[in-house]
């Protein structure tokens, strides 16, 4: 196969145009990355959504510490303080949920994808490298007794062979 061949089966990613309508408006990849440029892209994409929402969580922590200041205030500041406090949390509360529906997200995409396709392919490289292996250490044999007994070599295991022929048949 060519290598444009390969680069489009080498992945068992969810391209933005096959995605729910509730998944794809998150997903703004080019479409003419190859495949791991796009898997790159779509993973960069999920760590800022992530990024984002703890970064509300955070500051949303750090603003009802900095509200929860005891001192002298008055019913004004007070119900003012209040007020942020509860927008500050359901802020939180809005950022939390976000992150649970993204990590539900990912999980549905793990779930969802197509294990047994990767875990085939897998195999099929394993056991065609163990075949390479192993023809390449039969050449290496090879090279190694034409190093060490000279050029004759491949005649005298050819003569070994037949002896060993020759000592089965006389064992029947």
């Amino acid at each position: 196969r060519s290598m444009a061949q390969r680069a489009q089966f080498e992945t068992d990613a969810i391209r933005p145009t096959g995605l729910s309508s509730t998944i794809a408006p998150h997903h703004r990849v080019d479409d003419k990355l190859n495949s791991a440029e796009y898997l790159d892209a779509v993973e960069e994409e999920w760590n800022k959504r992530v990024d984002a929402e703890v970064e509300t969580l955070v500051g949303g922590m750090q603003d009802l510490v900095e509200l929860a200041t005891v001192g002298d205030k008055d019913k004004h500041r007070i119900y003012e303080d209040a007020f942020e406090t509860e927008l500050r949390a359901e802020n939180m509360v809005r950022a939390a949920h976000s992150l649970l529906s993204i990590v539900h997200s990912l999980k549905l995409m793990i779930l969802l994808s197509d294990e047994g396709q990767v875990v085939e392919r897998r195999q099929r490289e394993l056991t065609q490298l163990a075949k390479e292996t192993e023809a390449a250490k039969e050449r290496a044999a090879e090279e190694w007794k034409k190093l060490v007994h000279g050029e004759d070599a491949e005649e005298a295991a050819e003569g070994e062979e037949v002896e060993d022929e020759d000592d089965a048949m006389d064992e029947v």
